[in-house]
């Protein structure tokens, strides 16, 4: 398609995008920029909604423009909102909040992060506590870029936000330098003037315009613009005249903006339905009041908002000025549009943003540059292990720290030590992750805890002497959140910033939202969409020739290969139309799980936002974007790894029990951590941790073993060390798994003799795996060792060959034809040699990075080590650790291996699980019953053992404003005083109405309670299994059904339903609710919830009931056969014969 020529010259100063105008906008920076350029234009701004979220993007794309020869000019800027004095607004803001009423509603009303504009709200008088106008502002230079980073990042500061950031004319004084700012649209400063003073009439609008220009004028200069636009909406037009009546008086120019919102034509009412999903579930926004439906056509809704270029701006005055009968002068109007590009390219500079790379300083000593600090701390640290005169050691340092130095990376490394170092002072850290755990400097600096050496791990896997890309180090800890508020603490809010996640609707989810806008019956949409994947996903497979492992299709492989998917959206063609423009549109704005930046300045290096009352940056790096590292900024990975939390916990319980420490700091822990479970000092060679754990299958809490399939191939593989352990969670992966290897790698362990290597080189590298190419490290140390190639080389075979890597047709061959010649050049035959790269291309597809496997082996050994030396100190850990979801398969988990679970108790359950003296028994902590704050518990701790009600009642001492009525409903119901019920109370249940119920201020009106409510007696059965499953989260199981009925069971291998075996189609469970519904025919059936020891509610449909004659009985265990589908899930017919009850 050949680009329009338009006679008009124009570029849009005022345009929107998906990626910072949410529910607003429509497309990405991109899709506008492309368009535009197609439409004859030559440049195009983007001034999303209070932020430059889209800013990345529209570098990217700028770039990759270029680089096809397109000329094409970014303009990056934004629409900021603007009130005149943030000072008299906070004033208000902190009189309404003083009003307890006014501060709920406020609070309830907040939000963050992505901001959604409500269009109609801004085009009317608001009341000063919701008041904020827009201003375009747009940057010059790079000057200007950063003075428009520092006033976004300062417009989202606690004290500027309020639904939305705000600046003012002291923000916009202080940081004009650089930038060009207008008046905006209907919601913009001038509209402001307007909105508040047309009621007063002509001359009160225009002396409120004059007082904003004034002011406007004496801060920007020749740089302050007012805008005009062109729509069919009267008041745009009366606007209008104001506008250029003003901009006359005071010589400012006029400009003439297309306000675009969507990246063609054609995409208006995509955005129409869009703007409506944003506010669907959240009540009505005030543009929507009268438009339940969407408009047939774009004349319905007055405007089209698309990069226009200048012919099409001419247009849409000529016919919209008409339309609302508004006479303007042409000249003037042509002027205003032509203005927008002189502005463009005679007082914009074509730059793109400065993307040096930014580490902070701070972490570099004083008289040192950052490689001579890298390089003394890793020799220090390589001193401190005893390793500074082994040559191998020393060797291996010099050539990472000179690949480190000539990549300018030591700052980076420095920033890692710094952040390790806050780390390890606080909280436990795993040994590594990821290839980083193959780099000696990483070692020596106590980033990671590996030593690569000693365990054959790849410093070329990690960092390549001739790549372009960043280091990665992804580091765990403990409590990531607590690790990054310690750094913001330390280094500063402007230093530290987390990472945004944009999330983006997607096509199963959008569907269902579109299908409803267009009233369609749920349970038509929700058949298509629980099987469209499913469906699509062996026909992509089978596009891509991929053979094993997980492929997630993309939406268009869900559309055009799932038959059900295609049979729905051609029966409603409409919603076929409205998901190809709406999916992977920007749904929300969260954080990433552990990605932060660090850097002195963020917030004049980079826009910053807010979400969540946290300060982040705006642009995000993952999968499918990467946005820091084009922009000079590298993210650091913090990650909080439960696991480790879980460690923490049996220490304490281990210093606690063993060492005589009652309350352990974690500067205690850490010790005992490095005394005894430090990868440098863990004897890994114990044959009784792996026997009596991996062997048998003790794998409560052990890491990377909580999956029953990765447990019976662990007791199949029988692990003794650490690349066995490392080995077997490699294998056990849908693509491996697939392949059949987990099978063909027991049986060669098992068979060690029958292995046959091609060289002594190969056994050498595959020996440890058995003859098997397990870890992607081995095909580069093959391809090395056998073929030539250098270590980078064969990191980059591995990179080609797992399709990760760029040029692979080229690239690939070159490094074929190397590895042949070079195989042939030692003796290999030209046929063994490509037998041996045909095995490369086939194991490349489920190999496994090496580093990752080891570090992550080394804490599933750790984990096994504490629960063979210390069970009940790892099991009380591991029952702090599980989730309330899995509480109750915890529990029973503990109880299988022997031990008892001690029942809520006022006078010994703790904070976390406690054990008993004889370490026999665990007691469940009164953390775990909902409803039971932190104050009461502390009152309970500090003043225990309660001997009886009155003891309990009436203590001295006790704080009952915090202790309270509710607090004692939740110990009393959830059963944690049952050992204070004493034989003057005739049950718990006249217990609880006389102390709790009726609460007595004193003695004698405890006496009168204990009268007046003693026919009450005990709980019924029904009522404690429903306060224990309330109160604690936990279906009090034991109640119902014995530990030794279940056994039985598992022994008659019959599985509880949620581990339901379709072939077998018999089951246990517990009937909780039955909810009888009717069929579209009027036929009864019910809906079962059910649950079984594993905790976990499902969900039975049971066809044909007959109400009068069926019957279920609650919290009494079932036996059943049932069918399972995966669109309904549980179902059967009739009940009374399908349901047996247990004994």
């Amino acid at each position: 398609m050949s680009r329009k020529d338009s006679k008009i010259k124009f570029v849009g100063l005022h345009a929107h995008s998906v990626a910072g105008s949410i529910f607003d906008a429509l497309g990405y920076p991109q899709d506008h920029m492309d368009f535009a350029y197609e439409n004859g234009c030559d440049a195009l701004a983007l001034t999303d909604h209070g932020n430059m979220n889209g800013l990345a993007y529209q570098v990217l794309h700028a770039k990759k423009m270029q680089e096809a020869g397109k000329e094409f000019k970014p303009i990056f800027g934004c629409e900021a909102y603007f009130t005149p004095s943030i000072s008299e607004w906070r004033e208000a803001y902190d009189k309404a909040m003083a009003d307890k009423k006014k501060a709920r509603a406020i609070k309830k009303d907040a939000q963050s992060g992505a901001t959604v504009e409500d269009e109609g709200d801004s085009k009317k008088t608001q009341s000063i506590l919701k008041r904020r106008r827009h201003i375009v502002l747009l940057a010059q230079n790079q000057t200007g870029l950063n003075n428009l980073f520092k006033l976004v990042s300062e417009s989202y500061q606690p004290e500027n936000f309020y639904r939305y950031p705000r600046i003012d004319y002291a923000l916009l004084k202080k940081y004009n330098e650089g930038i060009i700012a207008s008046s905006a649209c209907l919601g913009g400063v001038y509209a402001g003037n307007y909105w508040e003073n047309r009621e007063d009439g002509d001359e009160a609008v225009l002396d409120a315009m004059r007082e904003s220009t004034q002011r406007m004028v004496d801060i920007f200069g020749d740089r302050w613009y007012a805008e005009i636009q062109w729509n069919n909406i009267k008041e745009q037009h009366e606007l209008n005249q104001y506008v250029i009546q003003v901009a006359k008086e005071f010589g400012v120019g006029l400009l003439s903006t297309a306000d675009s919102h969507y990246p063609n034509p054609d995409a208006w009412k995509d955005r129409e339905l869009y703007k409506r999903l944003g506010w669907l579930g959240k009540g009505k926004p005030s543009w929507a009041e009268d438009e339940s439906q969407l408009p047939d056509g774009v004349e319905e809704v007055g405007y089209e908002l698309y990069p226009k270029n200048g012919d099409q701006m001419w247009e849409s005055y000529k016919q919209y000025a008409e339309s609302s009968g508004f006479k303007y002068n042409d000249d003037v109007v042509l002027e205003s549009i032509e203005e927008s590009h002189r502005i463009a390219f005679d007082r914009i500079e074509n730059f793109l943003p400065d993307n040096t790379v930014r580490l902070p300083s701070f972490v570099v000593p004083a008289g040192f540059t950052a490689t001579q600090a890298l390089v003394n701390y890793a020799l220090e640290g390589l001193k401190d292990k005893g390793l500074h005169t082994n040559k191998e050691y020393t060797d291996r340092l010099k050539h990472e720290l000179h690949v480190i130095d000539e990549r300018g990376f030591s700052k980076y490394f420095l920033t890692m030590k710094s952040i390790a170092d806050v780390a390890t002072s606080m909280m436990l850290a795993g040994p590594g992750r990821g290839s980083a755990a193959g780099s000696l400097v990483a070692y020596s600096l106590n980033i990671t805890q590996v030593d690569p050496i000693k365990h054959g791990l790849l410093f070329s896997r990690f960092l390549r002497s001739d790549a372009t890309d960043y280091p990665d180090i992804d580091y765990d800890v403990s409590d990531s959140m607590a690790l990054k508020e310690k750094l913001v603490e330390m280094w500063g809010e402007d230093c530290v910033a987390p990472i945004s996640n944009w999330n983006t609707l997607q096509l199963k989810s959008l569907i269902k939202d579109i299908s409803k806008l267009y009233g369609i019956e749920f349970t038509e949409v929700n058949t298509v969409t629980s099987v469209m994947i499913r469906e699509a996903t062996p026909e992509a497979k089978r596009k891509h020739g991929i053979k094993a492992g997980v492929y997630v299709p993309t939406w268009e492989e869900v559309m055009e290969f799932s038959p059900a998917l295609k049979s729905y959206l051609n029966k409603y063609p409409q919603v076929k139309t409205h998901v190809e423009g709406l999916v992977g549109q920007v749904r929300s704005c969260s954080r990433h799980a552990g990605g932060v930046v660090i850097a002195e300045d963020l917030d004049k290096s980079m826009p910053l936002i807010n979400s969540g009352g946290v300060r982040q940056a705006p642009w995000a790096e993952g999968q499918n974007v990467r946005h820091l590292e084009p922009m000079g900024f590298i993210k650091f990975d913090l990650l909080g790894l439960s696991t480790l939390k879980m460690m923490e916990g049996c220490i304490e319980h281990i210093l606690r029990r063993h060492h005589g420490i009652e309350n352990p700091n974690f500067a205690q822990i850490s010790e005992y951590y490095n005394k005894m479970l430090h990868p440098d000092v863990i004897d890994f060679e114990i044959p009784d941790v792996y026997e009596n754990i991996f062997h048998d299958g003790k794998f409560a809490g052990i890491f990377q073993f909580t999956e029953h399939g990765a447990q019976t191939f662990c007791k199949r593989a029988k692990p003794m060390n650490i690349i066995d352990v490392s080995a077997i969670t490699s294998i056990f992966r849908p693509g491996p798994l697939s392949a059949g290897v987990d099978n063909d790698y027991v049986e060669a362990k098992e068979h060690p003799q029958r292995i046959q290597y091609l060289t002594d080189d190969a056994r050498d590298i595959t020996e440890e795996t058995y003859g098997f190419l397990i870890f992607q490290e081995q095909i580069a140390l093959l391809a090395h060792k056998l073929g030539g190639l250098t270590l980078d080389e064969g990191n980059m075979l591995r990179k080609v060959l797992t399709k990760k890597g760029t040029g692979k047709g080229s690239v690939k061959g070159r490094l074929h034809d190397k590895f042949i010649s070079g195989c042939v050049s030692k003796g290999i035959s030209r046929e063994e040699a490509q037998s041996l790269w045909d095995k490369f291309e086939y194991f490349s597809g489920y190999g496994f990075n090496k580093s990752h496997a080891v570090s992550y082996s080394i804490i599933s050994y750790q984990c096994a080590w504490l629960f063979h030396y210390y069970p009940a100190e790892w099991m009380a850990a591991f029952l702090d650790k599980e989730p309330e979801t899995r509480k109750e398969k915890a529990i029973n988990i503990a109880k299988k291996y022997g031990f008892d679970i001690a029942p809520l108790d006022v006078n010994k359950s703790g904070t976390v699980w406690e054990i008993s003296d004889d370490a026999k028994t665990l007691i469940q902590p009164l953390t775990s019953i909902k409803g039971l704050g932190k104050a009461a518990i502390e009152q309970v701790l500090n003043n225990r053992p309660f001997m009886n009600a009155e003891d309990l009642l009436f203590r001295e001492g006790v704080s009952y404003s915090k202790l309270n009525k509710k607090a004692l409903d939740a110990l009393c119901r959830g059963g944690a005083l049952d050992n204070i019920v004493d034989d003057r109370f005739s049950g718990r249940k006249h217990f609880w109405s006389a102390c709790v119920v009726e609460r007595p201020k004193n003695l004698k009106k405890f006496q009168e309670n204990l009268e007046l409510f003693s026919p009450e007696g005990d709980f019924t059965e029904e009522e404690v299994i429903q306060f224990k499953t309330d109160l604690t989260g936990v279906f009090p199981i034991n109640l119902v059904i014995s530990t030794e009925t279940i056994e039985r069971l598992h022994q008659k291998y019959i599985p509880p339903i949620s581990e339901f075996d379709e072939e077998l189609q018999v089951c246990w469970f517990i009937p909780r609710t039955i909810v009888p519904r009717k069929t579209k025919n009027g036929k009864d059936y019910w809906i079962v919830n059910v649950i079984d020891s594993n905790n976990e509610l499902t969900r039975i449909r049971c066809w044909g009931v007959k109400p009068d004659k069926d019957r279920i009985h609650l919290n009494r265990p079932y036996l059943a056969r049932l069918k399972y589908d995966a669109n309904w899930g549980f179902s059967t017919y009739a009940i009374g014969k399908t349901f047996k009850l247990l004994a």
